[in-house]
This record gives C-alpha cells, sequence and structure tokens, in this order.
C-alpha cells in the first residue's frame, strides 16, 4: 500500500537536548494514525516536522512523496492541518470565513459542503463569535478540510469539548477518513486514539516505544485477562475446578488472572452447569486497557522529559 507519511531515522536536537532520537515511523494512505505520548515527549516536534514548520536535525522524512522541509506551495495545499487552538475572526460569518480560506486552495471542497459535513448548516450564517466552543471547534475542522487534502494533521482536536461534544467530532473525522483520506491525530485521549485509529504509536522522551492497531500495541492482547464472578447457591458450596491461572477471592467473588481465557470460561461454565447453574453470576472478563498499557510503556523514573 502506498505510503503518506514515511520517515526513517528522524532526529530533532536543540543544542544538547534531543527532543527526537531516531524515530522510524510508516503511515498508509487512508490510515487514521494516533501518536500518543506525554506532555514533552516529542509529539508536536515530531508533527511539526512532517508538516513542514520545523527543520529536522538528521533523517529522511516523506509526506505525500515530498519532504516537508522543502516542498512548494502546491504541496502545502495537499495538506489540511487542525492545531489545538486557533483564533478565528469573530465579526465574520462561519459561511464568510470558510469562503474565504477556501480561495487560498487551487481545488477546494465546496464551502457548503465543507460546513455540512461538520454538522454546522444552522449555523452557517452566525458570527464566529457567537459561536460555542464545540462550535468553534468545528469551524476549525472545516477550515482544516476547506482545502480537500489528502492529509489532515489533527492537534488534540477535542481538548475542552464535554462528552457529547467529542463523540460528534470523532462522528466528522470518520467521515473525513471514509472519503479515503489520511489522518494524523495526536491526543491525550486514550478512548478517542482507540475509537478512531487503525493504528496508534507511543512516543516517550523521543523515541518510539510501540507501535500497532490500538488492540494488540505493546503486546496488549497477550497480557493477562481477569475474569470475575460471583459465588451463590451450589457454586458456593462446590469446589473449584482445575484452571490455568492464579485464583484469588475477593469476599464472595473469585477472581482468576489467566493468559487463557477462553479456555479458563469454557471450564468455568462447565462446572456451573453440572452445578445447576446455566450462568456464573455477575460474570466480567477484561483485559488491560489502552490506557494500563501507555501507563506502563512511558513509566520510568520520574525525571520529566524536555522538549515538545
Amino acid at each position: 500500500m502506498p505510503t503518506a507519511i514515511s520517515v526513517q531515522s528522524l532526529r530533532k536536537s536543540y543544542g544538547s537536548f534531543e527532543a527526537l532520537r531516531g524515530v522510524d515511523l510508516e503511515i498508509d494512505r487512508g490510515e487514521v494514525f494516533s501518536l500518543l505520548g506525554p506532555n514533552g515527549a516529542g509529539k508536536t516536534t515530531f508533527v511539526e516536522v512532517l508538516e513542514g514548520y520545523r527543520a529536522r536535525t538528521a533523517g529522511d522524512a516523506r509526506v505525500l512523496d515530498a519532504d516537508p522541509g522543502s516542498a512548494g506551495s502546491a504541496w502545502k495545499a495537499r495538506i489540511g492541518i487542525v492545531p489545538q487552538s486557533t483564533t478565528l475572526f469573530d465579526e465574520l460569518t462561519v459561511r464568510e470565513i470558510v469562503t474565504h480560506f477556501a480561495g487560498f486552495y487551487p481545488a477546494p471542497l465546496n464551502p457548503a459542503r465543507a460546513i455540512s459535513m461538520v454538522g454546522l448548516d444552522e449555523k452557517a450564517d452566525a458570527r464566529c463569535g457567537k459561536l460555542s466552543g464545540g462550535q468553534k471547534r468545528r469551524v476549525d475542522l472545516a477550515l482544516g478540510m476547506i482545502g480537500d487534502p489528502e492529509l489532515l494533521f489533527l492537534d488534540e482536536p477535542t481538548t475542552g469539548l464535554d462528552p457529547e461534544g467529542r463523540r460528534q467530532l470523532w462522528g466528522i473525522v470518520r467521515e473525513f477518513a471514509a472519503l479515503g483520506k489520511t489522518v494524523l491525530l495526536t491526543t491525550h485521549y486514550l478512548d478517542e486514539a482507540e475509537a478512531l485509529s487503525d493504528r496508534v504509536g507511543i512516543i516517550d522522551r523521543g523515541a518510539l516505544v510501540a507501535l500497532g492497531p490500538p488492540a494488540t500495541v505493546g503486546g496488549r492482547d497477550r497480557e493477562r485477562s481477569i475474569i470475575r464472578f460471583g459465588l451463590r447457591g451450589p457454586l458456593a458450596t462446590t469446589t473449584l475446578p482445575e484452571i490455568s491461572g492464579e485464583l484469588t477471592h475477593e469476599g464472595q467473588r473469585v477472581v482468576i488472572s489467566t493468559v487463557h481465557p477462553a479456555a479458563t470460561l469454557r471450564v468455568l461454565l462447565a462446572w456451573a452447569d453440572e452445578c445447576g447453574e446455566p450462568e456464573l453470576p455477575a460474570l466480567t472478563v477484561s483485559r488491560p486497557s489502552l490506557e494500563d498499557v501507555y501507563l506502563t510503556l512511558i513509566a520510568h523514573d520520574g525525571t520529566p522529559g524536555e522538549g515538545a
């Protein structure tokens, strides 16, 4: 599959400090990719190099088959950027500002379509200064997409939004990605990365420490699962079967940690059925969350990182 972004041994130094330490990464065209990492990990520096805003110290970077450090205006028209915060022209209406930005591009979307994509049809003639925070963020998205870019950079797109607003913006990102576009997203919301991304990369102290689909990154799919269920009726007075895993009790609940959850559940369900119970009471099965894996991967001695 053709790549939208290809990076090899990318480095960025500020004096003696290395903000990026030999990052290698490829992002396919049409992929939604989330870059995760703590403050100071190098996310902003990395993305700004890809956007052409910041010069790299060493290594190679290709974005839409061009070097972002030297690409011209034709290349810039092929990318869209939605920064974490922008300043809108409060006296302009949504339609006016979107139409104005459309004039910067050789083949923009129809402004009405861009406004509709972000769900602002009813606010098209409202002045930007009168919009809510969530509506202003939708305008930011419309401005990022108005050039009909092949690649969209989204920096913390839902920061400050309420849960409903966040999920509405997720829908907009999904709609954009469904057009075959590539999205590079930076976010501190792990549920956002899991909901939107084909793959995630975790960067810490300038290095990429994990890469893969949200369900498997960092070996998440191979970590132990936790099975919990209650003991009632005949289950409370019958010896538990032999199972693969570590078994403990929390009052009247059994807790089993196992790397073989499916096989363990089959044994437990057969045991419960033999005891006359068709179900295991209050049964839950959980694996480590993306947040659990993320926090493990970025754990270190507590010395704060530097850089952006």
